[in-house]
C-alpha cells in the first residue's frame, strides 16, 4: 500500500507541475492573440489580461489527456532511470499492479473535472463570449430558452428588439407565436408586433398575419391593431447564429445539460449535439485512464533496455490517434450517423482494452 500511494503522490505532483507549464504557456499564447484583436490602448491592458484568463481555463480543459499521458511519460521514465521499477518489480509487483495507483489517480482528475472543472469552464467561456460581444459590437444579440419558449435579442443603428417565439422548428429557420417589442435608441418601447409564424430570409424575418400596436411612453396598445398579411422585419440575425446564441456545448455546465437537453428538445430544437456532448463528457474519465495505460505501456521498462525516446514518440502518438478517433466518432454520432451512447462510450472503453493489450504484452510477452 505504501508503494501505492508514493506512486501516485509522485504522478499527482508530476501532474499539476505539468499544468502549471501549460497554464503559462497558454496565458501567453493567448495573450499574444488577445493584444493583436484588440487595441490595448483603447480598453486597456487590464481588460486584455481579464480576457486571457476567462479563455484559459477551456483551453487547459481541452489539453486534459495530453496532460495526462505526458505526466504519465515523466512519471515512469524517472522511475526507470532511477532503478526504482527495477526495486518494486524485485519485490514481486508486476508492472500491471504498478500502473494500479496512477490509473485510479487519473480516474479521480477525471471525475473531479467532469464535476467541478467542467463548470467553471463553462462559467469562464461564457463571461469571455460576452465581453468579447461587448467590446466587438457593443451588445450586439443574444439568445435564450425558458419555460415560455425562446427568446432573441437583436440591435442596430436604429436601437434594439426583444423577439419571443413559443417555439421553432429543428434548424431555427422557422419560429411559431412571435412577439416582436421594438426599442428607440435612447427611448422606451416604439412598437409591438405579433405574427403567427416568422421565417428567416436574408436581411429580416418574414412575418405572416401580422398585428402591430405604436406604444410610447406611458401608453399601453389599447387600440386596434395594425394588420397586415405579409411584413419583413429588418434583421442581422441568420439561422447559423441563431444556433450559434445557444452556444457550444462545452459553454453550459455538466450539471445543467440535461435540463437544456429537455428544453431544447421541448422548444422544437434537435439537442443531439448536446446530448453527445454529455455523454462523451460522463466517459472523460475512461479515457484519461486509457491514456494512462498507453504511456505506461511503453515507459515501464528499464532505460538500459534503451530507445527511450522512440518509446515516448509510439505512446504520445497512438495517444494522439485515440484523441482523433474519439473525437471522429463525437462528429459521427451528432451526425446521427452512430448511436449517441455508442459514439461517446465505445472510444474510451476500446482505448482501455487495447491499452491493457499493449501492457500485457510488453509486460509478459
Amino acid at each position: 500500500m505504501t508503494v501505492h500511494f508514493y506512486f501516485a503522490r509522485k504522478f499527482l505532483w508530476i501532474f499539476l507541475g505539468i499544468c502549471t507549464v501549460f497554464f503559462v504557456l497558454t496565458v501567453l499564447v493567448d495573450m499574444m492573440e488577445q493584444l493583436r484583436r484588440y487595441d490595448v490602448e483603447s480598453i486597456g491592458f487590464e481588460k486584455v489580461l481579464g480576457l486571457t484568463l476567462l479563455r484559459t481555463p477551456e483551453s487547459i480543459y481541452q489539453l486534459m489527456p495530453l496532460i495526462v499521458i505526458l505526466a504519465t511519460i515523466a512519471l515512469f521514465v524517472n522511475l526507470s532511470r532511477s532503478s526504482e521499477m527495477v526495486v518494486v518489480r524485485a519485490a514481486g509487483r508486476s508492472g500491471i499492479v504498478s500502473v494500479l495507483s496512477p490509473t485510479m489517480v487519473a480516474l479521480m482528475i477525471g471525475l473531479l473535472s467532469v464535476s467541478m472543472l467542467n463548470p467553471i469552464v463553462a462559467a469562464t467561456s461564457v463571461q469571455y463570449e460576452t465581453q468579447s460581444e461587448m467590446l466587438r459590437s457593443g451588445g450586439g444579440s443574444a439568445l435564450s430558452l425558458s419555460d415560455e419558449g425562446i427568446w432573441l435579442r437583436q440591435g442596430g443603428d436604429d436601437g434594439q428588439a426583444v423577439i419571443h417565439a413559443g417555439r421553432t422548428n429543428s434548424d431555427a429557420t422557422v419560429f411559431m407565436d412571435i412577439t416582436i417589442v421594438t426599442y428607440a435608441k435612447d427611448s422606451g418601447p416604439k412598437t409591438r408586433i405579433e405574427a403567427d409564424t416568422a421565417r428567416l430570409i436574408e436581411g429580416g424575418w418574414e412575418l405572416s398575419n401580422v398585428r402591430t400596436w405604436a406604444l410610447s411612453v406611458g401608453l399601453n396598445e389599447g387600440g386596434a391593431p395594425k394588420r397586415e398579411d405579409v411584413v419583413v422585419f429588418p434583421s442581422t440575425l441568420t439561422a447559423d447564429r441563431i444556433r450559434e446564441r445557444f452556444g457550444t456545448p462545452s459553454s453550459i455546465s455538466v450539471w445543467k445539460l440535461p435540463s437544456f437537453i429537455a428544453e431544447l428538445e421541448d422548444a422544437g430544437f434537435s439537442a443531439r449535439r448536446h446530448t453527445v456532448w454529455l455523454q462523451m463528457e460522463l466517459a472523460q474519465p475512461l479515457f484519461l485512464m486509457a491514456m494512462v495505460l498507453v504511456a505506461s505501456a511503453f515507459t515501464m521498462r528499464h532505460t538500459r533496455f534503451g530507445n527511450t525516446g522512440i518509446a515516448v514518440l509510439i505512446s504520445v502518438l497512438i495517444g494522439f490517434g485515440l484523441h482523433f478517433i474519439r473525437n471522429f466518432a463525437q462528429i459521427l454520432g451528432e451526425n446521427g450517423q452512430i448511436p449517441v451512447m455508442l459514439a461517446a462510450w465505445a472510444p474510451p472503453i476500446a482505448s482501455i482494452l487495447l491499452a491493457l493489450g499493449f501492457l500485457l504484452h510488453m509486460e509478459d510477452g
